[in-house]
């Protein structure tokens, strides 16, 4: 699948005295340098809502759910009225209402969607974040209003998702869109955007596996990915600025159900509206 387009989506930029900062810490201490680096990771960006999304948002139904294992609640949102429903995971700094051209196809063909704030992003509570606090609402999420049938995320939502199906959570097909994959990759990426050197990223990466009391690399996609025996399709663009492509076909080949689609020229976030996309998904899911 292929779409020429000039102007490509830029990755989401960190505010230089945010880097300035960083710089100066680390020149003084790689620990807290560290530290500094930790709390930025795990604080996502809110960002208004746009345009395109308020009908979702005026026309879902919203409550919010408890997560008693994270003492935190989450703003849930339900379109359509359908017994098939289908679970839909957004990405870091996103919002539930991100994927609305995908819930909108999806409410056409027939079923109805659950998607949600992730916890402190959009109307949800808490100010910082992580994969274990997707997969936690994810799972909190079944438990309420499951089964799925299926379930689609993007980007860091997509690799919760499939973190969930190797924990237990039963849907027959999952689409996973711009899907992150090494976790000590993508700490390194950010500390590098940081202005930061890879000796603080070493030091950051131990601070995240002695709060877990797991090796950061558990949670990579690929790992899951093995785990995971339904049919899926894993969905990708050439000029995602900020997750290589190599990501996807890494997955793909830990993934034994699975098939590959790449697009060009349509970026980290404008995949998720694309009309070939979408028809992609609504046929994989024979709706």
């Amino acid at each position: 699948m292929s779409k020429k387009n000039k102007t490509k989506r830029q990755s989401t930029e960190i505010p230089k005295p945010i880097i300035v900062s960083g710089k100066i810490l680390q020149t003084l201490s790689p620990t807290i340098a560290a530290k500094y680096a930790m709390k930025l990771f795990v604080t996502p960006m809110k960002f208004k809502l746009p345009k395109r999304e308020e009908a979702m948002e005026r026309e879902s139904k919203q409550e919010y759910l408890e997560i008693p294992s994270l003492n935190k609640k989450i703003r849930v949102y339900h379109l359509g009225e359908s017994a098939k429903k289908v679970l839909l995971v957004h990405g870091w700094s996103g919002r539930g209402t991100q994927l609305w051209s995908i819930a909108g196809a999806l409410l056409k063909s027939g079923c109805s969607t659950i998607s949600f704030d992730a916890p402190a992003h959009g109307k949800s509570t808490g100010k910082t974040s992580d994969m274990t606090e997707f997969i936690a609402s994810i799972h909190e999420l079944d438990k309420k209003y499951g089964p799925f049938e299926y379930a689609i995320g993007h980007s860091l939502g997509a690799m919760a998702l499939l973190n969930a199906i190797k924990q237990g959570l039963k849907v027959k097909k999952a689409v996973t869109i711009g899907s992150g994959d090494i976790i000590e990759d993508i700490m390194n990426d950010f500390t590098n955007k940081l202005g930061m050197n890879i000796a603080t990223s070493k030091i950051m990466i131990q601070l995240f596996e002695k709060k877990f009391d797991t090796t950061i690399n558990s949670y990579s996609a690929y790992i899951a990915a093995k785990e995971v025996n339904i049919p899926a399709i894993i969905i990708h663009d050439k000029n995602d600025n900020d997750v290589p492509v190599t990501a996807a076909h890494h997955i793909h080949k830990n993934l034994k159900n699975s098939e590959l689609i790449i697009t060009e020229g349509l970026g980290h976030r404008k995949i998720l509206g694309d009309d070939k996309v979408i028809h992609e998904i609504i046929k994989f899911l024979q709706l």
